[in-house]
């Protein structure tokens, strides 16, 4: 599989979201499917990878219990969710429960992931930031003009 963060994206995008593990399950049936070797200890990387640039957002699921469920990853504001090749297969292969995420407080998340990484970072991931908090707003329904603010000062 072509390890691209929009295509990471995209499988995840195609069952809505899913947990660590459940991706890296993805990835290694992808592969499978695809007819290339991969090494499975890599996928932790690629996800983690994703995570840190805002392609993927870790959330916490909503069981049907009313109690809060496990953390899981959906597409994140940067992110151009793309198929790639065999993808559309995966839903046949795996057994995903339905799962679903308060949409609106993943924003505010998003927010406080990036103020808080505002305190820290570079001047390359700084304007890196800048760029993310454009797309946040985009994505869901908040505000990032502090977080740029916070993001000039520094």
């Amino acid at each position: 599989m072509s390890e691209t963060k929009d295509e990471l994206a995209g499988v995840v995008d195609l069952f809505g979201e899913l947990t660590r593990a459940e991706l890296a399950e993805a990835l290694a049936e992808l592969a499978f499917k695809q007819g290339k070797e991969v090494d499975e200890s890599a996928f932790e990387a690629v996800i983690e990878d994703g995570v840190r640039d805002f392609y993927l957002v870790e959330a916490r699921a909503d069981a049907d219990t009313g109690e809060d469920g496990e953390t899981v990853l959906v597409p994140g504001p940067v992110a151009f969710p793309a198929l790639p090749d065999n993808a559309e297969d995966l839903p046949h292969i795996m057994d995903v429960p339905e799962r679903t995420t308060d949409r609106e407080g993943l924003g505010e998340r998003v927010k406080e992931r990036l103020a808080e990484e505002a305190e820290t970072a570079d001047e390359e991931r700084g304007q890196y930031l800048v760029d993310v908090s454009y797309d946040l707003e985009a994505w869901a329904p908040v505000k990032a003009d502090d977080v740029r603010e916070r993001l000039d000062e520094s």
